[in-house]
């Protein structure tokens, strides 16, 4: 990996915290993701399951974990199984985990080759009354692959059907939403990155250049500082672009008087930075511009006040849409009809800003979060209000990253990435 390597001390903590939750004589498996193919031999880049990481630090594929907190013997309360390391492998595809260093990354003494793990899970499955499956349910997910874990799941039910079962989702929905520090300081790191990709940009854009070497400046700047690249696709949206809100295409030239909304961000580590950012092609913003900006960036400051513990995420959309409603209203984009007419279940203000405000954010760019339980202290949250208004050709985003704090406002994770439009001019123009 190029990422530093995290104290084990975490990955200890983490699987403390979820034992912590198991009933009484059960196991808890978590599989590695699987490799996959493109064509012919070719794969895409392997990208761990965020569960196994989380709770073991292990980031190569064919990894198993098995956690017995009630096992008879010490040794089999945390299980690693490791596809075998040899010569061979070392050659043709780089260093694998041995055993001796799987432990320095996972602080699990007990680790075996793949090839026993079918032993090795038939006893303690002999011990044990419940078995704790891994199974996706955020509800953001959509899948339509068979991974790894749903074959191994599929598998353990037909060989082991006596067994109860149980959900780790539910679980570690709730503890990978509340940040341990050390988890906070490597999101910083991924937004500090970010930052130096931002700043990179405001001395490159210019009329004429393309989104495209937009995102290759930032792919640039990202792997130079130790990051695997975007955390997710990156948004570089020119013009009427920003209206598409998902566009993903970054194959049209930046034109003067346009504006350029970057939803782009570095990961690190295996953890997300989540970071928007709206820019004048020309580095000068219209009269126009700046007004629907300085909205968009007050609506941002209001909400981001909001994120405490306690909050209900539903209650919260309700008031941040009564705050862009007000802008809107000041932008002359809606008039006092629009809102006494509004249907309740689609406010006015939605034909200008239609998505949600904030959302969970870690391992994952949508992390794991229960969004009807109250926020609480240590969960981190994107706060990314935008105006979009196809009719002049532009839309507005911004986006920040903060953790919630147990009081007052929330610190924010992005505070020194430039968002003032006055500043942005500055540096564009240097």
């Amino acid at each position: 990996m190029k990422y530093h390597q995290i104290n084990s001390a975490l990955f200890v903590k983490n699987r403390r915290k979820f034992m912590a939750e198991m009933k009484p004589n059960s196991v808890a498996v978590f599989n590695s993701n699987d490799i996959y193919p493109v064509s012919a031999d070719s794969t895409l880049p392997f990208a761990q399951h965020r569960d196994i990481f989380y709770l073991s630090g292990v980031d190569q594929e064919e990894s198993v974990l098995l956690l017995f907190p009630d096992a008879p013997y010490e040794h089999q309360r945390e299980i690693l199984f490791l596809r075998e390391t040899n010569d061979h492998i070392a050659v043709w595809e780089g260093e694998k985990l041995t055993k001796e260093r799987a432990f320095q990354v996972s602080g699990i003494r007990t680790v075996y080759w793949l090839q026993d793990f079918h032993k090795v899970l038939n006893e303690m499955m002999t011990y044990a009354d419940t078995m704790y499956i891994n199974t996706n349910e955020h509800y953001r997910a959509s899948v339509e692959t068979e991974t790894r874990e749903a074959r191994f799941v599929k598998w353990w039910k037909e060989r082991y059907p006596a067994h109860n079962v149980a959900k780790s989702n539910p679980i570690l929905q709730r503890l990978r939403s509340v940040k341990e520090s050390e988890e906070i300081d490597l999101i910083q790191h991924a937004c500090d990155i970010t930052e130096k990709g931002f700043r990179r940009l405001l001395g490159f854009v210019k009329p004429n250049v393309t989104e495209y070497e937009i995102e290759a400046e930032l792919a640039h700047e990202f792997i130079r500082n130790r990051s695997k690249g975007f955390a997710y696709t990156p948004i570089i949206a020119s013009g009427n672009n920003a209206n598409v809100l998902h566009y993903i295409e970054n194959n049209q030239q930046c034109k003067d008087g346009d504006l350029i909304l970057l939803d782009v961000a570095a990961e690190y580590a295996n953890y997300s930075s989540d970071m928007t950012r709206t820019i004048p092609v020309s580095g000068r913003f219209s009269e126009r511009q700046k007004a629907v900006y300085k909205a968009v960036l007050n609506v941002k400051n209001e909400a981001t006040k909001m994120l405490t513990p306690g909050t209900l995420w539903k209650q919260y959309h309700i008031e941040v849409g009564k705050i862009m409603t007000s802008e809107l209203l000041g932008l002359g984009l809606l008039d006092k009809a629009d809102v006494q007419n509004e249907n309740p279940e689609w406010p006015a203000y939605k034909k200008y800003f239609m998505h949600g405000t904030s959302h969970h954010m870690g391992l994952d760019t949508h992390d794991y979060g229960l969004l009807h339980e109250p926020m609480k202290a240590n969960m981190v949250f994107t706060v990314e209000p935008g105006i979009y208004i196809p009719a002049e050709k532009f839309g507005i985003r911004l986006e920040d990253n903060v953790v919630v704090q147990e009081k007052g406002e929330p610190f924010n994770l992005m505070r020194n990435i430039p968002v003032e439009a006055d500043e942005i001019e500055t540096l564009m123009n240097e």
